[in-house]
């Protein structure tokens, strides 16, 4: 019986891209935490009650920054200007919509040091979600090499080889995440 090494390959191939989509949600979901400064990202996930069909605020509108403390919206359509107004002030942002019949302004106060803080402990959280699924990501892929170790189908060698490759990916993986954390930490930190 002959062993089939690519197993392996394909198996490290499959772990990397899941570990790559973990990094990615990271990135997307330390995007709308909210820093001193204004980002559409902020508010784009937010889902308006549109004519009875919640829908992304970035499908109903023009999201801009004209100053680095404000937002401003723009609606596609006048007639959602107050179904925005009111999932902005429905959603978690703590932000009084300032709304003057064609646009909504977001002004973003200054973040105290009390609420810094509280935002790096949530970034930290999120960091270590994210560790914990890289690690989930290395285990289910240990599990499936072993698993063909045990059916023959690659040789003791491989799985040796296989784990030590994984195990370089999750250090790579982990570092990347830590690197995203870092530099949300610092956005946050700023004055």
């Amino acid at each position: 019986m002959t062993t089939d090494p690519s197993l392996v390959k394909d198996s490290l191939h499959e772990a990397e891209e899941h570990m790559q989509k973990t990094i990615h949600a990271f990135e997307v979901d330390l995007r709308a935490f909210r820093t001193g400064r204004a980002s559409p990202a902020i508010v784009e996930r937010l889902f308006v009650n549109y004519y009875d069909t919640p829908t992304p605020l970035q499908q109903l509108a023009t999201i801009t920054v004209p100053e680095a403390q404000v937002l401003m919206i723009r609606p596609f359509d006048a007639h959602s200007l107050k179904d925005i107004e009111r999932a902005i002030s429905a959603s978690d942002l703590n932000i009084t919509p300032n709304n003057d019949g064609k646009v909504i302004r977001l002004i973003f106060p200054r973040l105290s040091e009390e609420r810094r803080n509280d935002l790096i402990k949530q970034v930290h959280k999120r960091l270590e979600e994210t560790r914990v699924s890289i690690r989930n990501i290395r285990r289910d892929a240990q599990d499936m090499m072993r698993d063909f170790e045990k059916e023959k189908m690659i040789s003791e060698d491989d799985l040796k080889h296989g784990r030590d490759e994984l195990q370089k990916l999750t250090d790579k993986y982990i570092e990347q995440a830590e690197a995203v954390s870092q530099r949300k930490e610092e956005e946050i930190r700023e004055v």
